[in-house]
């Protein structure tokens, strides 16, 4: 299903992000490109020390904010399917 497609997920360092990678890679290994879009660089730089380059070629890790349009068109490009996983939490109103 996923084979050969391109992915962009939406918080993708969050915990579904990183859940939602694990299982597409490990179902769909030959899937084209797997876009981590991601506001937070310190989560994006440790999971890209999970997944290394040489072994995870598929993998980009694009900083951007779901509520700038401009950039989300730009991480956009050329993407098949697009995994909504962004959210803002605040524990203390879900508490």
């Amino acid at each position: 299903m996923l084979s050969g497609k391109s992915i962009l997920i939406t918080g993708g360092t969050g915990s579904l992000g990183k859940e939602l990678t694990r299982t597409i890679l490990e179902k769909w290994p030959k899937v084209e490109r797997l876009i981590v879009y991601s506001r937070d660089e310190q989560k994006q730089f440790q999971m890209a020390q999970e997944y290394p380059v040489d072994q995870y070629p598929m993998i980009r890790f694009f900083i951007g904010d779901v509520r700038d349009l401009e950039r989300l068109k730009r991480a956009f490009i050329g993407v098949d399917y697009v995994i909504h996983a962004a959210a803002m939490k605040h524990v203390h109103i879900a508490e």
